[in-house]
């Protein structure tokens, strides 16, 4: 029975998190089998890639060690007509080059057995070319030109010198056709990369899609309408309340949020009753600490500072010890009266229940330490409760503007209609302000919001701070 209870309510067998880690790993094997070929393939390319360039330099060597035969043959041919040894510059040249462009063209080989020994044929032929007939020829055209004209080295000339031709085309023959097979293995492999990429981005787009429509029906829409409902709750509007058609977890979501809602509802009304009781006994208690105050310890500390005057005045002139000790008793009372008015002012102002709360407020700002611009737009008095809230919100603000800010200026607006009472205080302070660090701004918050009201404040590093709050008349 539970078991039934339960893929009842959440959708049957499979709930969103199984479908979601379902298709999330279909989609995982997709996209990450069309990578791993795009890796190899890549890979493969890169390898044939770095074989064609091999290539190249090989081919390049082989053309550079040919054109140093040729100038070998160019350069006893020019000597042999002229008898100019200019002719053997090249000649010479070509000489010195031919072992180490050798070397290198076998170097270029060692990877392939075949082209390795036909690197080896081309320097064993071109090496016989020079030093069993270039060499000698060169010898003996120097010692009697005659000798060397005759048909027998020109054929034999022209038999090693076909040698070595062939030698290279046969090298370079088989260096292009493996070129060329690389290239079309390469082509080959970019064209299945496309081909595996286009149906894997494909069934990819298609997954996605097919997904996304169905996190949409069953997610995105009802996730929305419960967005939508928490606003409104957040307002205040408790009443919204959801249909129940989602299935599985967001099902059991819009069950949830209809239940807080109606739980919401039945306390709120309690809860608003109750802060606003709670708010009204401080300022109450307040009230009458203030008043026990001043009228009976303030006055009696007035009285007694009387006393000590008069007694102070009735001691004889020769006395001057004990007139001095009244007189400091007299200055010490006076100043203990002056902290006590202090004290109360602070627990509660007088002037706020006597004279509203823009008179308050002006004489806050007369006692900043902080130049105060106040803006203070209201002609009538205010309910006792948001009057007292906002002579506490500005009180801790000049205390915070001045002992914490370090601004150089306030600014104080108050605005208040039949519904609302607004008031903003702001500085050019280094801001950084933390709502949620020290007991001042919390206690604010708290005292606002327990008369259904609205604190905001807005202090970024060095822009100053602005403290907006909104409370309500009513």
């Amino acid at each position: 029975m539970r078991t039934g209870a339960r893929r009842q309510r959440f959708g049957g067998r499979w709930g969103l998190t199984a479908r979601l880690a379902m298709a999330s790993a279909l989609l995982s094997l997709l996209i990450g089998g069309v990578f791993t070929y795009l890796i190899v393939a890549v890979i493969s390319m890169r390898d044939t890639a770095a074989l064609a360039r091999h290539s190249e330099r090989t081919l390049a060597a082989a053309y550079d060690l040919q054109r140093v035969v040729v100038d070998l043959e160019t350069g006893e041919r020019g000597y042999l007509l002229t008898r100019n040894e200019t002719f053997l510059g090249p000649w010479k040249t070509a000489r010195a080059r031919f072992e180490p462009q050798a070397a290198q063209l076998r170097e270029l080989s060692g990877r392939y057995p075949s082209q390795q020994e036909r690197a080896n044929k081309i320097t064993r032929d071109g090496r016989a070319y020079l030093t069993q007939y270039s060499e000698p020829l060169i010898r003996d055209a120097r010692r009697d030109p005659a000798a060397v004209a005759t048909p027998a080295r020109t054929a034999e000339e022209k038999r090693r010198v076909d040698t070595l031709r062939a030698d290279f085309d046969d090298f370079v023959r088989f260096e292009q056709k493996r070129a060329t097979d690389r290239i079309a293995r390469s082509d080959d492999a970019a064209r299945r990369a496309v081909l595996v990429a286009v149906c894997g981005t494909v069934g990819s787009v298609l997954l996605i899609t097919g997904f996304s429509g169905h996190l949409t029906r069953q997610v995105v829409r009802p996730v929305r309408r419960v967005s939508r409902m928490a606003v409104a709750v957040a307002r205040g509007d408790l009443t919204v309340r959801l249909r129940e058609t989602g299935k599985a977890e967001i099902g059991h979501l819009e069950h949830s949020m209809n239940t807080m809602a109606r739980s919401l509802e039945r306390n709120r009304d309690e809860l608003i009753a109750s802060r606003a009781r709670i708010a009204a006994a401080g300022d109450a208690a307040r009230r009458r600490i203030e008043r026990d105050l001043h009228d009976g310890t303030q006055q009696r500390l007035v009285a007694l500072g009387l006393e000590l005057r008069l007694a102070e005045d009735d001691v004889p002139p020769d006395q001057t010890t004990l007139r001095r000790r009244l007189a400091g008793l007299v200055t010490q009372t006076t100043d203990v009266v002056q902290e006590l008015r202090e004290l109360s002012r602070g627990i509660h102002p007088a002037i706020l229940t006597k004279s509203g709360v823009v008179p308050a407020i002006t004489a806050l700002a007369r006692r900043s330490p902080l130049p105060v611009e106040t803006d203070l737009r209201v002609d009538r008095k205010l309910p006792e409760r948001v009057e007292v809230a906002i002579y506490y919100v500005v009180s801790e603000a000049l205390t915070n503007a001045a002992k914490h800010a370090h601004a150089s200026y306030v600014r104080i607006t108050l605005t208040a209609t039949d519904r609302e009472a607004h008031l903003t205080v702001s500085d050019d302070g280094i801001g950084g302000a933390n709502p949620g660090r020290g007991s001042g701004l919390i206690g604010l918050r708290d005292r606002v919001e327990a008369l259904g009201g609205r604190v905001e404040i807005k202090s970024p590093p060095a822009g100053g701070t602005t403290l907006s709050v909104c409370l309500p008349m009513r």
